[in-house]
């Protein structure tokens, strides 16, 4: 039975394996879809449950959710722009959710 991949990562590897630079893009990448407090009176930055950047094998990376493209396909659009530009690899992930992320399903 195929499993169902329902995110896929951005390693911070370019196609020839050189590491992607600067060290914190992978924050700053996730920042930028990121959304301010789930309580409006603390005003922390908190990643979105849609991407989200995590190290894996001590390479920075960016977890997305494939979700993401049925809910914000122009967000969807610059990740995928983001990789091309770049040359970075890409992977799947896993095939059902992360428990301890919001929205698992």
């Amino acid at each position: 039975m195929a499993a169902t991949i329902t995110e896929f990562l951005i390693i911070g590897l370019t196609s020839n394996g050189k590491p992607f630079r600067p060290s914190d893009w992978a924050e700053r990448l996730a920042g930028v879809m990121a959304v301010f407090g789930g309580d409006p009176s603390d005003g922390r930055m908190a990643y979105s449950p849609y991407v989200y950047p995590i190290t894996s094998a001590g390479v920075k990376c960016v977890v997305v959710d494939i979700r993401l493209q049925d809910i914000e396909p122009l967000a969807h659009q610059f990740l995928t722009d983001f990789v091309t530009d770049n040359d970075l690899q890409t992977r799947p992930g896993r095939g059902k959710a992360r428990p301890d992320q919001p929205n698992a399903a």
